[in-house]
């Protein structure tokens, strides 16, 4: 079933988006305050990030225990993961059967791109218009687009006349891509690239790997998950809720309080080898100066880059792989599925891009400055306009004629990454200025989703009709992100998304909230307590 939007346009809120975000936010609007809900989803199915990210390799990155809603005692229960680290399919058998269990898809409409999202200030409430032309307004408009959701093609010269194939890992084809006797060419070698490039190897002809920034990366060591754990997860599930939203990322696991120079050469090795034998994001918990202090980070990075030229046999690749320029975890730290060892395959090339850059695409392929490379596919594993590029695709105007476009010219403005002055009734789930891509992200939308559940129940009962937040209370929040980030290493990083740095002209400026979720949760809890400080309520 879903909306009849021939005479059914008039909503209490619209949540765009049919991810983790969006369908949660629905739960917590339409079942628990009674308010009447659409989601307005560009794809055909529900999955967010996992509807679009199909590409070879796909996996996530936080362990399947932690990578759940932990917002329902029944859903915990009836739900058992199958793997270490889910891979794309069954995050999307996941998200299905939450939708299923809450029958929730009855007021999502599919294959509904937003294209137009105004502000009326004699109606106060938002229009939205979507690319078949549907025309639908709403009291409160929440944006549940996702951090990560917005494909960067790079502006390569002559792609349009390049006769092969080319995919962006973040746009997969639905029917999958068969690489069988093809000639491959991937751009890119960040978490993504890492993820597919072992796959492809596996499955092409031949593979040429074009590396412009070379990456640390640890073993997942992923595996199926035995019975034992299951049931000892679905046991102990409200010890994990507490433990995860307890942690600064989310994830379930300490960050050690013992700093590098507490051990001597010896013990911190074996402690990496530890670490690096059980794999996952846990390296990086091993020591707490790691993201703060450039001489303790140098000692991880140094191991890891060993074992990358332990790893690869190929002195060539080694070298090239191991030329990293950045402090380890300044980056999202990858995990990887035999990245290394795909190296050491017969069928694989890597190019240095900072030796030898690209110079254009052609018919054929690709010719750098020294080479030309024959392929019948490219695949760009080139990342994404990330935190911003989905809101600003949804071609926001504010109070005014304010374009969203306009106000964050410069960099984005939120306060608490939930709102944007000039934009009232507006909600943005994870939006920049929030923790979000730095933890376990099923964690940092539950906390968001909440709070914008408790601050509409507020309005609903004290009678208000609008909140928006102002530019001074938005500044001073930019500000306490920028103090946090500059603490730690992950702002010196070059070509850094989270900076923005990846999409050439965007404007540079730290997006994520890096003081852990715990510290910002009790920061949003106290402006709830405190009257919605820094809204104002009307």
């Amino acid at each position: 079933m879903i909306n009849d939007i021939s005479n059914n346009n008039t909503y209490d809120a619209i949540i765009v988006g049919a991810g983790f975000a969006g369908l949660y936010q629905l739960i917590c609007l339409r079942d628990q305050l009674g308010l009447k809900c659409l989601i307005l989803e560009t794809g055909d199915d529900v999955g967010g990030t996992w509807y679009w990210n199909r590409y070879p390799g796909a996996r996530c990155d936080t362990e399947s225990h932690a990578y759940s809603y932990y917002f329902s005692d029944e859903l915990l229960k009836e739900w058992s993961w199958t793997e270490r680290y889910p891979g794309h399919a069954e995050i999307r058998e996941y998200i299905n059967f939450v939708a299923k269990k809450f029958d929730l898809k009855k007021d999502i409409l599919f294959n509904n791109k937003v294209t137009s999202s105004t502000f009326n200030e004699s109606e106060n409430n938002w229009s939205l218009i979507t690319e078949n032309g549907n025309q639908f307004k709403a009291k409160y408009l929440i944006s549940a687009v996702g951090c990560l959701s917005n494909a960067n093609i790079p502006n390569i010269k002559g792609l349009n006349t390049f006769e092969g194939k080319y995919y962006h890992t973040g746009n997969w084809p639905k029917n999958d891509v068969s690489f069988t006797n093809k000639k491959v060419g991937q751009i890119g070698t960040g978490s993504t690239g890492i993820q597919a490039v072992p796959v492809i190897a596996a499955n092409a002809k031949h593979l040429t790997v074009f590396q412009r920034t070379a990456n640390y990366s640890v073993p997942a060591r992923n595996q199926p998950l035995n019975d034992d754990f299951k049931e000892h997860v679905k046991a102990d599930y409200k010890n994990y809720r507490e433990f995860l939203k307890r942690t600064p990322n989310g994830h379930p696991f300490d960050i050690s309080e013992r700093l590098v120079s507490d051990v001597n050469e010896d013990e911190r090795n074996e402690i990496y080898e530890k670490a690096w034998e059980k794999g996952g994001l846990q390296f990086r918990a091993t020591f707490q100066d790691l993201v703060t202090n450039l001489d303790a980070n140098n000692t991880a990075a140094e191991f890891i880059k060993q074992k990358i030229r332990k790893t690869v046999l190929n002195n060539k690749f080694a070298d090239i792989l191991s030329d990293i320029d950045h402090p380890y975890a300044g980056k999202r730290p990858p995990i990887d599925s035999h990245y290394f060892e795909a190296f050491n395959r017969d069928n694989i090339n890597l190019v240095d891009l900072r030796a030898d850059p690209i110079k254009h695409i052609d018919e054929k392929g690709i010719q750098t400055k020294q080479d030309h490379f024959d392929l019948d596919i490219i695949v760009f594993a080139t990342g994404y306009d990330a935190m911003t590029g989905p809101l600003l695709n949804l071609n926001i105007t504010g109070k005014d004629n304010l374009k969203l476009s306009d106000y964050w010219k410069e960099g984005p403005k939120t306060y608490l990454g939930l709102q944007i002055a000039g934009f009232p009734n507006l909600f943005t789930i994870t939006g920049p200025g929030s923790p979000s891509v730095l933890t376990n992200m099923p964690m940092a939308i539950e906390q968001h989703v909440e709070w914008i559940r408790d601050c509409i129940s507020h309005m609903n009962k004290k009678g208000y009709s609008l909140i928006e937040t102002n530019n001074k209370v938005s500044e001073e929040w930019g500000q306490e992100v920028n103090k946090v980030a500059n603490k730690t290493l992950l702002p010196k990083v070059k070509h850094s998304w989270y900076l923005g740095a990846n999409i050439p002209g965007k404007p540079q400026v730290f997006m994520p909230y890096a003081g852990g979720l715990p510290k910002y949760n009790d920061i949003c809890n106290d402006v709830k307590k405190n009257d919605y400080l820094g809204f104002n309520l009307s």
